[in-house]
């Protein structure tokens, strides 16, 4: 009787690791891309109740803030406004060059080669035909691919 053995053969274990490796090298970088933009969406989760405040006053007053002390934010006797930071964000400020209501909020670290310290979203508010408010990111330096969804459109 004849002793066979059996397994894998040379060839067939070279295409496994073949397709393992074209598998990582389009997993590796997607998966880059998604944890900047994951702290990227950091900058959208803090900025929530600033927005909630910059409306509170819209709602209360009929008009847009001009100044974070209008929009009954907590300076901290900072003179910019700030009143937000994180490794990732900076600053979070009322920013009236980008017109009343406008929030800007800044980048503090370097989060990959495209986005850098200094970059920033600015989220502009707009009323809509039913007097709510909708925020938009035009003034955004990020680059289109990690800028948040809400971004995007």
């Amino acid at each position: 009787m004849r002793n066979h053995q059996s397994g894998f053969t040379l060839i067939e274990l070279m295409i496994v690791v073949a397709i393992v490796g074209i598998l990582a090298s389009v997993a590796v970088p997607a998966y880059s891309d998604y944890t900047v933009r994951a702290k990227v969406s950091e900058a959208v989760a803090a900025v929530a109740p600033v927005k909630a405040s910059v409306a509170d006053y819209y709602y209360g007053n009929g008009e847009l803030p001009g100044t974070a002390e209008e929009a009954g934010l907590d300076t901290g006797g900072d003179p910019a406004g700030s009143n937000y930071s994180t490794a990732v964000i900076d600053t979070i400020v009322m920013d009236a060059n980008a017109g009343a209501g406008s929030i800007k909020v800044t980048i503090n670290e370097t989060v990959s080669d495209e986005i850098t310290a200094g970059d920033s979203i600015i989220f502009t508010p707009t009323e809509t035909t039913a007097g709510q408010l909708e925020w938009d990111c035009t003034g955004s330096t990020l680059p289109a691919r990690f800028a948040p969804a809400s971004c995007r459109g």
